[in-house]
């Protein structure tokens, strides 16, 4: 009996010591470990999430009806922003939490009319997408933007370049 039992004990701590063996080994020759992305402060956190509450307040305060409802606001930027990025599926599924909502389709489509009379964002402006979707939010009837001004061409003085 007190064999069995020493052999019991054997096999278990072989067990163990070959499972910890392999279980290290793969660990061991992961050589692509990535650094951690460095966290943003949380100062900025903080204020982008203070940013995006005052501007549904301030949608809040502008508009009336249901437009204005903040989970309104918040859906409807959201439709707009993946339209514009020609994410549809999860544009029509916002959109169906739209709807149920109670909230007004039309301003959707006033909205994602007024981005695109304003043409495509310039990459090297400062105005971002968020941006520009909250202000057609706020006011879909805004003017389409001038067209950009071809560059003049040089003064010549009647000579082809060659």
């Amino acid at each position: 009996m007190p064999f069995s039992i020493r052999l019991r004990q054997f096999c278990a701590v072989l067990g163990v010591a070959a499972f910890s063996l392999t279980a290290t080994a793969p660990l061991a020759q992961s050589g692509n470990v990535k650094p951690p992305e460095p966290q943003k402060p949380a100062a900025d956190i903080l204020k982008e999430g203070q940013k995006k509450i005052d501007e549904i307040a301030e949608a809040t305060r502008v508009l009336t009806g249901p437009a204005g409802n903040p989970e309104c606001v918040w859906l409807g930027r959201r439709v707009a922003s993946l339209l514009w990025r020609d994410d549809l599926d999860t544009a029509f599924r916002h959109l169906d939490l739209y709807d149920r909502f109670g909230c007004p389709s039309a301003h959707i489509q006033a909205t994602f009319r007024c981005l695109v009379r304003q043409g495509n964002i310039d990459p090297k402006a400062q105005e971002t997408l968020s941006g520009r979707v909250h202000v057609c939010w706020i006011n879909p009837g805004l003017p389409p933007s001038p067209p950009v001004a071809a560059q003049a061409p040089a003064a010549s003085d009647g000579t082809t370049p060659k």
